[in-house]
């Protein structure tokens, strides 16, 4: 014991490491003695050694010392020693990154490349991480000869080198695809693989070629080889949409009969993972997978019970099969092991099988990392929502975790799953809350801390006896940082709004908390004192209860902009564009080397979608004095995927306009699109303005026209078709150069039509008070009707529809309809274009003859009223 202490003792204070603490400035002075002579490859050796291990610590190198130490090292190319060699060849690979003049030692590297044997894979290596795009030229029959060589390992660094290169000089490395095919068939299976990989990166962007790469009668030496076929096909699969029927599907299922557990893995991994595979589909890859559960190698039966927890999730009839086998694995001396196949259990057993399985987790719960830990809180997760019943057992079980010693992610994820089985089943509202109360108490983590409070501040307050919770949060004020404290002042105040009774008690504690000696928390309490106390309903609700829900950097670019033009008028907050989600990456087409029309800049991560639409629209002289922009909606496809011209159109909308976006990409190498415009046959009451043309339209470059549309001037016709034609002037070019004809001729392709739906005129808006917000409006321009949804045969067929027509924000998980039930009521939420609200109330009936629908909308406006009660008739 004393012994292992001491080792330990020495590995933590770097005694087993000859190089630890070393120094940089001390090794570059060393490196000066690499001109030495004679040479001593011993010494430089040991001098290279210590050079790397610096640059490998993350060391930052200076370009000029790099490059004295690189040019010194450049003269041990006069030694034949074969160890100093390579150290050379590991070394100007590392210093060819941060070095200048690199470029120098080509030569030496050229004529190691045709020495001897030993030397010429990793010369190879070395040359082409100092070799730039000018240079690939030159060294191109080279780099086929070394392809071609008989030797697998100047064969195999030719090939990786390549595929290193084609990142960078895509061009030049396809000239090399029919070397990389002689070798393909190598009888050497490392040179077989690195062939596939070379092929697989010049060829991922041609489908037919990809077709022909995974072929099921091509026979590999490699299971590496088989593996990344089996990849290269999923990615097919996926690609085309083609489900189980595509002869790809059958390769991978072939695999599974492979003889190299490996690639059988690999297989069986592939079907699971694929998006449209039903339990039929999933059956063979199953099954061995539950062969697996009982290896005797612990690696696969990771392997195995790992992916069997990820279909559980999706498919958990198709594990169920497997459940003896996990229920084996409880007991494995591997933890991470057992804690995997206890949680796909949760995912797949039955109600009565909780409790046992409860117990078995708390037995060695303390004995396994948090990353595993957190498997677990997912698991249970999803049993929470599965068998809501025994919501007291799990939150019991959940509680005792929060109480135990872990990471923040780890008590993040618990909190998560008690927050989302508080949300979906009202019967463990007030259990979950009490137990996040104790947990305050000793939270050390304020993003926790004022997640619970927000939480406490909106659910607090509905429950049978909302006074017991104002102790705990009024504990924050006293006890934590001043991000708790604000929270907590903010929590207080919604219990205020919304209690009459606890209201004056309220007031007392914020009043309290104006002498807090953060200035954040005193003026929130302040706000909130001033709103409570003048004891109007809409006021609570539009300043506490929901508070006011506007984009941040549109409220900034609103408020900058009034300041720059005084004037008498209020500033009007409906000028204010209202807050979205956070811009999402836009899924448009893969073009090789071109990215989405759209992309968030690096210095507005925090910018929505409709922030930065706005943005790109005022550059657009045409379009510069439309005003705010009330709602762009996301991009919708107006082409096939595969045509010659592929365009997606997206429609902003303002407040007597909408501007028809559409983003435009010119697939063929022999033609250059100019004056590109797209031409729209207006529908009924909607008339066009103009249309800005894409000046032109090169190969693989996307660019945008727009077409500007007046609204109609009945406000109550909203919606219409339009047919759209793509207009342009196509001058045939130079596939090679790009260098287009004089002479151009008028061409048109026919377009989808577009349609303007109710849904384009309202914006999402969050209500978490919803009750509260149904008052404020009133019942003044208050619209009633009921409507049978015969085509309708579920609940939630009926809500999915009605939110995709009228275009409003669920509240209150109303969206969600509670298991087993056959009636239910929908709140919608949301801002007609006009800066109108609007609300809806949707109680929904299931009988035999479909789904009753009773719709009550409320709005600002009468018209607005008309418009969404109609929207689903």
């Amino acid at each position: 014991m004393l012994s292992l202490k001491r080792d330990k003792k020495e590995e933590e204070e770097g005694g087993g490491n000859p190089f630890y603490n070393l120094e940089k400035s001390a090794v570059l002075q060393e490196a000066r003695t690499l001109n030495d002579t004679p040479i001593d490859p011993r010494k430089c050796g040991h001098i290279l050694t210590k050079l790397l291990y610096i640059i490998n610590q993350g060391e930052n190198i200076g370009q000029n010392e790099a490059t004295k130490a690189f040019f010194a090292m450049t003269k041990l190319f006069q030694s034949n020693d074969p160890i100093l060699r390579r150290l050379v060849y590991l070394g100007i690979k590392e210093m060819s990154k941060i070095a200048q003049d690199v470029i120098i030692v080509t030569s030496c590297l050229m004529k190691d490349m045709k020495g001897k044997e030993e030397f010429r894979g990793p010369a190879i290596r070395a040359l082409c991480s100092v070799t730039d795009s000018t240079m690939l030229q030159s060294i191109q029959r080279y780099m086929d000869e070394a392809i071609m060589d008989k030797g697998p390992a100047v064969a195999s660094a030719a090939l990786v080198s390549a595929l290193h290169l084609g990142k960078g000089s895509h061009e030049v490395v396809k000239r090399w695809v029919d070397a990389a095919n002689a070798v393909a068939t190598s009888e050497n299976p490392m040179v077989e693989f690195h062939a596939l990989c070379l092929l697989y990166h010049v060829l991922k962007n041609d489908k037919i070629a990809l077709f022909k790469l995974v072929s099921k009668s091509r026979k590999f030496r490699s299971p590496y080889s088989y593996c990344l076929q089996i990849r290269i096909a999923a990615k097919l699969i996926e690609r085309e949409d083609a489900g189980s029927n595509s002869e790809l599907f059958d390769f991978i299922e072939s695999c599974l009969r492979h003889k190299s557990e490996m690639v059988i893995y690999e297989a069986a991994q592939a079907i699971v993972q694929l998006k449209n595979t039903t339990a039929k589909d999933l059956a063979p890859a199953v099954s061995v997978l539950q062969l697996f559960c009982s290896s005797p190698k612990p690696t696969l039966r990771f392997a195995a019970v790992r992916t069997l927890n990820k279909v559980a999730i999706k498919h958990p009839a198709a594990v169920t099969a497997c459940n003896l086998d996990l229920e084996n694995l409880i007991t494995d001396v591997n933890r991470s092991i057992a804690t995997l196949a206890i949680t796909t259990l949760l995912k797949t057993g039955n109600e009565s099988s909780v409790d046992r399985l409860m117990k078995q987790i708390s037995s060695f719960m303390s004995e396994i990392s948090d990353e595993f830990k957190i498997v677990v809180v997912q698991g249970i997760r999803s049993l929470c929502s599965k068998f809501p019943r025994k919501h007291n057992v799990l939150m019991t079980f959940l509680a005792q975790m929060l109480r135990d010693e872990g990471g923040f992610d780890y008590k993040k994820e618990i909190v998560e799953c008690i927050i989302s089985t508080i949300e979906e089943n009202p019967e463990a509202k007030e259990a979950g809350l009490a137990h996040l109360c104790e947990f305050i108490e000793d939270c050390e983590h304020t993003v926790l801390a004022t997640k619970i409070l927000h939480l406490l501040g909106r659910e607090g307050p509905r429950t049978p006896t909302p006074s017991k919770y104002i102790r705990f949060i009024y504990n924050r004020v006293i006890l934590e940082n001043a991000a708790v404290r604000a929270a907590a002042v903010s929590a207080i105040a919604k219990f205020g709004a919304h209690c009459e009774d606890l209201m004056e008690s309220c007031i007392v504690l914020l009043e309290r908390c104006q002498l807090d000696s953060d200035d954040e928390v005193r003026d929130r309490a302040t706000f909130y004192v001033n709103v409570l106390k003048q004891n109007q309903k809409p006021l609570s609700s539009a300043y506490i209860l929901n508070g006011l829900q506007v984009s941040v950097v549109g409220l900034e670019r609103a408020l900058h902009q009034y300041t720059l033009e005084p004037t008498e008028t209020e500033f009007d907050m409906k000028s204010v564009p209202l807050a979205t989600q956070p811009l999402a990456e836009q899924k448009v087409r893969d073009v090789p080397g071109e990215s989405a029309s759209v992309k968030p800049s690096q210095d507005k991560v925090a910018a929505s979608r409709q922030d930065v639409y706005q943005e790109q629209l005022a550059q657009v002289p045409e379009l510069a004095n439309l005003g705010t922009l009330f709602k762009s909606s996301r991009p919708l496809e107006v082409t096939e995927s595969e045509t010659e011209y592929y365009i997606q159109c997206v429609k902003h909308t303002f407040s007597n306009y909408i501007v028809f976006q559409f983003d435009c990409t010119n697939t063929l190498n022999d033609q250059l699109l100019e004056n590109v415009t797209v031409d729209m046959e207006p529908a009924e009451g909607f008339e066009v303005s103009k249309s800005i043309p894409c000046v032109n339209l090169p190969y693989n470059k996307p660019g945008s026209t727009y077409t500007l549309v007046r609204l109609p001037s009945e406000p109550t016709q909203v919606t219409g078709t339009f047919a759209c034609t793509l207009k342009f002037l196509v001058k045939d070019c130079d596939p090679q150069t790009g260098e287009p004809d004089d002479e151009g001729y008028d061409d048109e392709y026919v377009l989808e039509d577009v349609e303007v739906t109710v849904a384009d005129h309202v914006q999402r808006v969050m209500k978490p008070n919803f009750a509260a917000s149904w008052e404020e409006v009133g019942p003044e321009n208050e619209l009633e009707d009921t409507y049978s949804l015969s085509t309708m045969n579920t609940l939630e067929e009926a809500i999915k529809n009605i939110i995709q027509y009228i275009g409003l924000q669920p509240c209150e998980r109303s969206d969600k309809v509670p298991e087993g039930k056959s009636s239910h009521t929908l709140y919608l939420a949301g801002v007609f274009r006009g800066g109108h609200d609007a609300l809806v109330r949707a109680k929904l009936a299931l009988d035999s003859s479909g789904v009753t629908m009773q719709l009550t909308v409320r709005s600002t406006d009468p018209n607005v009223s008309e418009v969404l009660a109609t929207a689903v008739a």
